[in-house]
């Protein structure tokens, strides 16, 4: 484990959801886990109206309710509570953040960061992306970050930056020179918050660190892989921004998106920042683009209707706060997608996720293909089913292997059987919560959990033509009812090809293969 620096940590958005519910909390446990020096301090940035002590009261309320850790250390808080400050102030403002850096200097002071030789410095940009480019621009040009000052251990600047990072490949484009106007790409972390999650790093670990998956991590034994990110509200107050993004650019182009690459990429000459993010580019690279019809063939976009699901009425996405009647915004987005490379020439990647599922869950199904010749198939009523490699994201971080088990008793029936590993339960704790990691990872300057500028722009390259498409179809989204799994079509993009979601339309379990002796 590296050494924990000491630094100031400067969160824009402040008052915002982002810090109370995951950046306030990610804090206290690093502290708790002795990975935040006594010498280090958080300032809150925002447009709102709040002294110290009210920063510190919603920090503390924060801790109390979203934190991993119940109940409150009570010592922990009484060292750390001196340590959060506030000022308000606009994001566009030389002004105000010239304030700013005057407050840090003081801080720098009284706390010993960064000694003699300057503070480090670590701002979050947990606001709106709208706010990106005032934000970026007032830092670099008041020397609050200084380009280049990051390779040095002595002191260090480096900048956090929230999805979205821009909505296509041009304003993505547009993103990355205004940073590297003002900052070196080893100076900026753009952020995906599950990449920090347990099972997304412990991806690497199982195809790299055993023996067993890697010889077979390719088209000859992988039938397809799917993977699938629900939830199951809808839109609910945040329909005007949500109508400007979409599933699309929500949650493909960043969270499936790496997710896709863990699973396709070559395996690394190091596990170095370099050497893992190269190879994710290239995936992203290696992905078919979609010409003429194949949009249309290959992709699924769909809106909730009116119903209820989930405790949760709704009249549908077009009758939502803030949402255009007319609008085209997919809540549920499929996709099929090819890596045409040599490992994985013709399996398909089938991508769904959307608003207002039946569960909330994130996972990877790697599906094996089925043995060439099964002993079983001449008794059995249907096919033996095939193996299934389950990687569950959440709620239950861990993974699934399933395969074929007989019945117990005198007849010879089959059933898919799981071997499951879970954090939890093996373990015997609770797994770090993403943010935690990853802001400590920034602290110390290691990148491998975080995107690097071409890999943003290789990732919308393949989201853009889908985009253009769909906004010059004459095709409205098909609708899906709440607390179904998206619209029919969505089932027809997968059971055409012969296959199938692992959850279905009904969610019904597997069922007893029936056989005769």
């Amino acid at each position: 484990m590296p050494n924990v620096p000491s630094c100031a940590i400067v969160i824009f958005g402040a008052s915002g959801d982002l810090a109370k519910r995951k950046l306030i909390p990610a804090i206290y446990e690093m502290a708790r886990e002795n990975l935040l020096s006594d010498s280090s301090y958080v300032v809150g940035y925002s447009r709102s109206e709040m002294s110290d002590e009210q920063f510190r009261k919603v920090a503390r309320e924060s801790i109390e309710k979203y934190a991993r850790s119940k109940p409150i250390d009570e010592e922990l808080w009484k060292k750390l509570e001196p340590r959060f400050y506030y000022t308000k102030a606009d994001y566009g403002s030389a002004e105000d953040q010239s304030r700013v850096a005057t407050t840090l200097g003081r801080l720098d002071e009284k706390f010993g960061n960064g000694g003699k030789t300057g503070g480090n410095r670590l701002f979050y940009l947990a606001t709106p992306p709208e706010t990106f480019d005032d934000i970026i621009t007032r830092l670099g040009e008041q020397e609050l970050i200084h380009k280049g000052k990051n390779s040095d251990p002595a002191v260090w600047h480096r900048v956090i930056i929230e999805k979205p990072f821009g909505r296509d490949l041009k304003s993505a484009q547009a993103l990355n020179e205004l940073l590297h106007k003002y900052f070196t790409e080893d100076q900026v972390f753009r952020i995906d918050h599950y990449l920090g999650k347990e099972t997304v790093q412990n991806l690497m670990v199982m195809r790299f660190a055993n023996t067993i998956f890697e010889p077979i991590w390719n088209h000859k034994y992988i039938d397809h892989v799917q993977i699938t990110v629900s939830e199951t509200l809808g839109v609910g107050t945040r329909g005007g921004y949500y109508d400007q993004s979409g599933a699309t650019r929500d949650m493909v182009q960043n969270h499936i998106f790496q997710l896709l690459a863990l699973v396709g990429m070559e395996p690394p000459v190091a596990l170095d920042a370099k050497s893992i993010r190269d190879e994710k580019v290239k995936v992203f690279k290696a992905i078919r683009p979609m010409r003429g019809n194949a949009v249309e063939d290959m992709t699924v976009r769909g809106q909730y209707g009116a119903g209820e699901a989930n405790q949760q009425k709704t009249s549908g996405y077009r009758s939502e706060k803030d949402v255009p009647k007319d609008s085209t915004t997919e809540t549920f987005a499929a996709l099929k997608l090819f890596i045409d490379n040599w490992r994985w020439s013709g399996t398909p990647f089938y991508l769904r996720t959307g608003k207002f599922l039946p569960e909330k869950l994130s996972e990877i199904v790697v599906r094996f293909q089925s043995p060439p010749l099964t002993l079983f198939q001449k008794q059995c009523e249907s096919p033996v089913y095939p193996n299934d490699l389950i990687i569950r994201v959440q709620p239950e971080e861990g993974i699934s292997w399933r395969m074929n088990g007989k019945v117990p008793g005198g007849s010879l029936n089959i059933k898919p059987v799981a071997l499951d590993f879970f954090y939890k339960t093996t373990f015997n704790v609770e797994p770090p919560e993403a943010y935690e990691r990853l802001i400590f990872d920034a602290k110390t300057g290691d990148q491998t959990l975080f995107i690097r500028g071409d890999e943003a722009e290789a990732a919308w390259a393949v989201i853009d033509p889908i985009e253009q498409a769909w906004a010059g179809s004459k095709n409205a989204p098909h609708e899906y009812a709440p607390g179904t799994w998206g619209p029919k079509r969505a089932m027809e993009l997968i059971e055409r090809d012969g296959r199938r979601w692992l959850h279905g339309t009904n969610g019904a379990p597997e069922p007893i293969l029936a056989c005769t002796l």
